[in-house]
């Protein structure tokens, strides 16, 4: 009789512990792929940026494939801080992260009108949608020919009204907040997508109650709408931060970073002091990725503790 009450008890801690191992294991076999592909793809060119930043190589190895870098420790930092070009660039990522903020609340204007029931609004939506779905290369050239001199719409306008026509894109004052323009119109139907899909799933009750309550307009948006968009405005404000300091593609199909370098952005900036046809200054190049890298990961940070805060309801 003991010895059957043994077999029982060490059958049922065997399941027990066979139980455990699932549980625990399980999640983290299921991650693995992904923790491999991060860790690969992300976190060592990371290391490996930030190791590169300490260093004076031109991208070359030696014949027998040895690195010929020279260290030189905070030395591309220093020449950073007194570096006019990369004073600009700071400045300008700055405009982008500010003006594309923008398309929070154009996008939510927009989106609720197209949540309204109206003739045509199916054609409405197809205009709204469209800038989306086209790349960054033909936002870019559609930008460039509206701003063209003599030609471009915006060109003409000026003209028209003030006697004398504007060359955006050739005025060192005005060329970043044209490219900032362009990124702004789908970056616009981005975030429209968004409250759109956040306003399917606003409560229909919670409206009703507000109505009986005379709430409408303003009032209506900003104490039922607005809280229940929390988790769509979250997601907006993502992804319109890290396209702010992502930009490069725009800068570059519109202006190569001119007239005379005005318009770079850090990103543009460090392509060109590394992959760019005078640079393969690959150290310094690393160092301007380090500090746009700090300056994301102060949002990053935010970001992740506002979910972590939201996930344990602290």
């Amino acid at each position: 009789m003991a010895n059957a009450t043994e077999s029982i008890t060490a059958s049922a801690a065997q399941r027990s512990a066979v139980r455990w191992n699932q549980r625990s294991l399980a999640p983290w076999l299921f991650l693995a792929p992904g923790l491999f592909m991060f860790g690969l793809y992300v976190l060592w060119p990371i290391v490996q940026s930030v190791t590169l930043s300490f260093y004076d190589w031109d991208g070359l190895y030696g014949p027998n494939g040895e690195f010929k870098g020279t260290f030189v420790g905070m030395g591309n930092y220093a020449e950073l801080m007194i570096d006019p070009a990369f004073e600009t660039s700071l400045v300008n990522n700055f405009y982008w992260l500010a003006l594309y903020l923008l398309a929070l609340p154009i996008g939510l204007f927009i989106a609720i009108f197209l949540n309204q029931t109206v003739t045509g609004i199916r054609l409405y939506k197809s205009l709204f949608f469209f800038p989306f779905v086209i790349s960054q290369v033909v936002v870019g050239l559609i930008f460039a020919w509206f701003y063209a001199p003599n030609f471009g719409l915006f060109y003409l306008l000026t003209e028209a009204i003030t006697g004398k026509g504007v060359a955006v894109l050739a005025d060192p004052d005005l060329v970043t907040f044209g490219i900032i323009a362009a990124g702004l119109w789908p970056q616009i139907a981005y975030v429209m997508i968004l409250y759109l899909t956040g306003l399917n799933n606003v409560a229909p009750d919670q409206i009703e109650a507000a109505r009986l309550d005379g709430a409408k307009g303003l009032k209506m948006l900003w104490y039922v709408v607005l809280p229940q968009l929390r988790p769509a405005t979250f997601i907006a404000v993502i992804v319109t931060v890290i396209g702010a300091l992502r930009s490069f593609d725009l800068v570059s199909i519109m202006t190569n970073g001119g007239p005379f370098g005005s318009s770079r952005v850090l990103s543009y900036y460090m392509y060109e002091k590394a992959l760019g046809e005078y640079g393969f200054r690959m150290g310094y190049g690393a160092a301007i990725a380090v500090v746009l890298f700090a300056i994301m990961m102060i949002f990053i940070s935010g970001f992740i503790w506002k979910m972590w805060r939201d996930e344990t309801q602290r």
